[in-house]
């Protein structure tokens, strides 16, 4: 079962549709022990960041996510792949999980003068740089969605995959047993809904 993290932010039942579309079980959740017994935990998100993490914080499951993530695979989503990172420098600076390291970054700020509109919206081609089971579905080139204003920067150890938007923006990260997407899988169609099916079967 894959117990994708209920905290009040996020896109959570196209998620839930995504896998129940590849035959794989799932549940909405902020319960402990439904966590624990999960094979692996999606963290989806979305919003701003400093909002997001107090709402993680809130829900006193920080601690748990942190013993979990030594033992079974996670996978961030969007703002949930934000999370991971050491900090965040969205209407301020605030302290992220710290499973990636590196920084959230404003697109806007390090366009400049780019004629380039932010928020980020749509589609764009996945450049693999470093080989991992999530791509085994997938070939570099791929198209999948993008939705952010903000994004990975100073990660290059853990980055497995660009898109170019002006600069080079984080795709994929790894660090570990976590993964994570700036992308949106469960809205990119056929690529995103194979690189779901990789997380899954990981092992």
């Amino acid at each position: 079962m894959i117990a994708i993290i209920d905290y009040g932010v996020g896109n959570l039942f196209s998620l839930r549709s995504s896998l129940a579309y590849l035959g794989l079980e799932s549940k909405i959740t902020g319960d402990p022990e439904e966590i624990r017994k999960a094979d692996r935990i999606i963290l989806p998100g979305v919003g701003a960041f400093g909002d997001a993490m107090q709402k993680l914080v809130d829900t006193g499951l920080v601690p748990l996510i942190r013993e979990e993530v030594q033992k079974k695979p996670l996978l961030g989503i969007c703002l949930g792949m934000q999370l991971l990172f050491d900090e965040s420098c969205e209407y301020g600076i605030h302290k992220g999980l710290g499973f990636v390291p590196g920084k959230i970054a404003s697109l806007a700020e390090d366009l400049g003068e780019s004629p380039l509109k932010v928020p980020h919206i749509g589609w764009n081609s996945l450049k693999i740089v470093k080989d991992d089971p999530l791509f085994q579905y997938v070939k570099d080139g791929e198209y999948v969605y993008y939705v952010h204003s903000f994004y990975g920067k100073d990660c290059e150890a853990s980055t497995l995959a660009t898109s170019e938007y002006g600069l080079s923006v984080t795709g994929v990260v790894r660090q570990g047993l976590v993964w994570g997407t700036q992308f949106h899988p469960e809205k990119s169609g056929d690529v995103g809904l194979k690189i779901l099916k990789a997380f899954c079967q990981w092992r």
